[in-house]
């Protein structure tokens, strides 16, 4: 399947088709812990991801090249359960690799869009994509500083680990609730959910970014999002 990775005006430093290839080669497709359905490009102990570092500029924390506890989950949800997404168009905000976008193609969603402010998350998301045999737009830049887009669901995964970054994500699902816009949230219970607008789906154990392995201990959990009360 053909890559499909756009590039907006005010993002327009994207990887070139040599940090394409650098993913492709050195962070091998592996089956996702807990969502086998779902092969991804994942780092390992001799990924080298300093060199890609060190030869891009604009090279950031490759947040998108591990596993993060929400999005296995929200992943695991969406593929049981798939007529949450089934013929709706679905955002993935916040995607990293692109895990619960291609969950939600993969159940049948009409659209699915992939969205990040990481140019190398896109990449990587468009290459997942493609390895996985699905269709997933990328949209490189910050929704939530505007407006949603023209879209039935969100999946919201692991984007409440910082108060700043919470407080912008929650406007901006306040805003796609104005739009009769449904919200999912996948997240390991981190401390800045907000937890009174939570109706609570389901919970998996698992693991979460930099675990080395699932613990028994460690659960993830995914959420429906609800006006205030």
């Amino acid at each position: 399947m053909e890559l499909s990775i756009i590039a907006t005006p005010a993002s327009p430093h994207f990887p070139d088709r040599r940090s394409l290839d650098f993913i492709r080669s050195n962070l091998p497709l592996a089956p996702v812990p807990g969502v086998p359905e779902i092969r991804l490009h994942k780092a390992g102990p001799a990924s080298g991801l300093s060199r890609l570092g060190d030869s891009e500029p604009d090279f950031a924390t490759p947040y998108w090249a591990y596993h993060w506890g929400g999005g296995l989950a929200l992943a695991r949800y969406v593929l049981d359960t798939p007529g949450c997404v089934a013929g709706r168009r679905v955002l993935d905000l916040g995607a990293g690799s692109g895990l619960a976008a291609i969950a939600a193609a993969k159940a049948g969603a009409a659209r699915v869009t992939a969205a990040d402010i990481d140019p190398y998350a896109m990449a990587a998301t468009a290459l997942n994509a493609a390895a996985n045999n699905v269709t997933v737009a990328t949209r490189l830049g910050d929704l939530t500083t505007g407006p949603p887009p023209a879209i039935d669901m969100v999946l919201v995964a692991d984007l409440f680990y910082a108060a700043d970054l919470a407080e912008r994500v929650t406007g901006f699902l306040d805003r796609c609730l104005a739009a009769n816009i449904d919200i999912m949230i996948g997240d390991p219970w981190r401390a800045y959910l907000p937890r009174k607008r939570l109706k609570l789906l389901a919970e998996y154990p698992g693991m979460d970014f930099g675990d080395l392995a699932p613990s028994a201990h460690a659960t993830n959990a995914v959420f429906a999002f609800l006006p205030p009360a």
